[in-house]
Parts: structure tokens; C-alpha cells; sequence
């Protein structure tokens, strides 16, 4: 990952860059106890400038670091501090992030960071996903490859395109954004993650922020 040493191209993330995450349950990524190995591995252990975290997590999880920056910025324009899926329920709200509490009375922000984890889905990675890009991260494609190595069998049990299945990149990349299988939101997602890779937008002038 410092191989080829990244310059830091979204100074806003440096506090977060510098911060690393903790263990989840070995339950995090389901209940079959099949992938609680996977589980086991979701850390955020690592520091580095943006793009060096992103890489270190598409090598971790085996997922070409060509889409995982791809997918970052439609995410989040590779920003941390990016707050999403405002709710008016105060269930679905982090310690500390009550409704009203981030700058929106009467709501509060469900997804967190670069790539947009959401956390009552994920509250065992809390409050890493939030303080911690790498953190945000490897739990990110941790849910990936499990999803990839076939795991997510409930797939099969909601509406969906088709048969959920092991071994689709992209299908995964889909279920991210949509939570089901190759449906049309899921593969209008995958369509916009395909974009900015054509596009390599991380390359781009006006993507190179330092704010």
C-alpha cells in the first residue's frame, strides 16, 4: 500500500485517516458461522493518506482498488465526514448523533464516512465506522466478501432480479447501495460505480480537493 506512497488529495479526512478501528463480533456479518473468519478480520488496523486506506482495504478483501475508489466517490467524493440517509427515527440514531444533533432539527444521519456505512445495520462497528476511515472501509468490503464468497443466503429470501449467488463482483458492489440482488436500483447503482471507473474520476483535477 506504501509501496507507491499516495499524496493526501482530501485533507479533511486527516484526523480520520490517523485513527484506526477495532474488532467486531464474530456474529457481525450473520449467524451462520460461516463467515466468522471474515468477521474475525474487520479491524480498520491502518493508517495512511485516502487513497492509501482504500487500497489497503480492496487488498485485504480481494477487490480491484480500481472500484473501490470508484464506488468511494460515488459514495462520498472520498469525504469522511459525509452524513447520510437522514431518518426522523430516534432508534436508528448513533450515541451521540440524536436527532437535531448534527444540523437538521427533528432528524438525524444514518450512514457515516466514505463509504456510506449505515449504522443500524452496522452497530457492533460503531463508533469506528464513523471516527475511522479505515475502519469505515474494512467493514465496508468485509461485507463485500462475504457477500462475494456466498454467504449472504437471505439474499435469496426478498424480492430480487435473479438468484443470488457466489462470485459476482458487481452484484455485491449492488447489494452495497440497494440491499437486494441485481434489482433495478441496485443495478442503477452499479451503473454509476461503473461510470466514475471509466471515468478513473479520482484522477480528475477537480476531484483532487485538499478541503
Amino acid at each position: 500500500m506504501r509501496a507507491s506512497p499516495s499524496p493526501e488529495i482530501k485533507s479533511v479526512n486527516k484526523p480520520y485517516n490517523h485513527t484506526t478501528g477495532e474488532h467486531v463480533t464474530a456474529t457481525f456479518l450473520g449467524t451462520t458461522g460461516k463467515d466468522e473468519k471474515l468477521a474475525r478480520r474487520i479491524n480498520g488496523y491502518f493508517t495512511g493518506t485516502t487513497q492509501e486506506i482504500l487500497r489497503w482495504a480492496a487488498c485485504k478483501w480481494g477487490i480491484n482498488q480500481n472500484i473501490v475508489f470508484a464506488q468511494a466517490a460515488v459514495e462520498s467524493w472520498w469525504r469522511q465526514t459525509t452524513l447520510g440517509d437522514w431518518g426522523t427515527d430516534a432508534a436508528a440514531c448513533p450515541p451521540g448523533h440524536g436527532l437535531g444533533a448534527d444540523g437538521k432539527p427533528g432528524e438525524c444521519p444514518q450512514s457515516y464516512g466514505i463509504l456510506q456505512n449505515r449504522y443500524p445495520y452496522e452497530t457492533a462497528s460503531w463508533p469506528g465506522i464513523g471516527k475511522s476511515t479505515a475502519m469505515n472501509a474494512d467493514t465496508a468490503y468485509g461485507i463485500w466478501r462475504s457477500c462475494y464468497d456466498g454467504y449472504e443466503t437471505w439474499l435469496n429470501t426478498v424480492p430480487r432480479g435473479s438468484q443470488y449467488h457466489a462470485g459476482d463482483a458487481w452484484g455485491c458492489v449492488g447489494r452495497w447501495f440497494a440491499g437486494r440482488w441485481h434489482t433495478p436500483a441496485a443495478n442503477g447503482y452499479i451503473r454509476a460505480v461503473k461510470k466514475y471507473l471509466r471515468e478513473r474520476i479520482w484522477t480528475k483535477p477537480y476531484f483532487k480537493q485538499t478541503g
